[in-house]
């Protein structure tokens, strides 16, 4: 008996659930069915995937093979889904991860541009930190992720753009009245409202001012909203603050050296879907032109 696809996703869903009960309710099918469909799978191994009567524990193998059949579920449910759109006249779907300041300045006109090339696209945009960027990535919930990611296993890394850091607080702030050569010196005596992108900046003279902080705020949304309400000021990179928050200044640092560099990251080409290759080739082309950036 060859190896069916239907195995596979068999013996991946009995994995991920951890037992045949569960497995059979995520497979719609009744648990002596998906009990003998997964005796016939490890029959054609001819050794035990699992190390005990539960499920619950891969022997050595299995936990090899575990991941081979992972992948070809996923890539047999890709072609699914692909087929089935162009069935439909469709060209597929995108699902975009993306942090909240690339999704306000960079996004718009690149989504603008490809929805008119590809209407028939669903398109999927979700906003969140860098963290969780790399995280959706690896657990193949995201066709292309944009962030300050720099090591993304397996994955497609690219550098995108970097921008420099700068202080953010209120237009009505004495920071924000004739400093035209702020420099780091200048903030200590204001309160700081950290953010997960602080750990970028390494300056020296940086590293005091954020120890002694006492508030971390990772939503930009918030943080800003902090700031606005003038409970302390902050540190972004420059496209995190849009020239359109009238209420809003950005102050460039003289003696800042760090700078944010943010990376577009997909899976592997060959696994990508037709709408997802589509995408990274307009991104690029607009990288190439100087259109992507014209927010900056």
């Amino acid at each position: 008996m060859s190896i069916k696809i239907e195995m596979l996703k068999c013996f991946v869903m009995v994995v991920q659930r951890g037992s045949l009960a569960d497995a059979a309710d995520g497979l719609g099918r009744t648990p002596s069915a998906v009990s003998m469909m997964l005796k016939q799978f490890e029959d054609h191994i001819g050794v035990p995937l699992f190390e005990t009567a539960r499920k619950s524990k891969l022997t050595t193998l299995g936990a090899l093979i575990y991941e081979e059949a992972r992948r070809e579920v996923r890539h047999f449910e890709n072609s699914v889904s692909v087929i089935e759109g162009l069935s439909r006249s469709e060209f597929g779907y995108l699902r975009l991860v993306v942090t909240p300041s690339v999704a306000i300045n960079i996004l718009p006109p690149v989504v603008r541009r490809f929805t008119e090339m590809f209407s028939g696209v669903r398109v999927d945009i979700r906003d969140m930190d860098s963290a969780a960027i790399g995280q959706e990535m690896l657990m193949d919930r995201a066709d292309i992720g944009i962030g300050s990611i720099s090591s993304a296993g397996y994955l497609q890394c690219t550098e995108l753009f970097s921008d420099r850091f700068g202080v953010v607080c209120r237009r009505d702030h004495p920071l924000a009245r004739d400093w035209a050569q702020l420099q780091w010196r200048d903030v200590q005596e204001y309160v700081l409202i950290a953010n997960n992108l602080c750990h970028l900046i390494t300056d020296p003279d940086f590293e005091p001012i954020l120890a002694r902080s006492r508030m971390m705020v990772p939503s930009t949304t918030s943080l800003l909203g902090l700031v606005r309400e003038g409970v302390g000021i902050t540190v972004l990179p420059r496209l995190a603050v849009s020239d359109a928050q009238d209420d809003i200044a950005f102050l460039p640092l003289r003696d800042v050296t760090a700078r944010r560099t943010v990376h577009i990251v997909s899976q592997p080409h060959l696994r990508l879907m037709p709408a997802a290759r589509e995408f990274l080739s307009l991104i690029s082309e607009m990288k190439r032109d100087g259109t992507l950036l014209t927010a900056m």
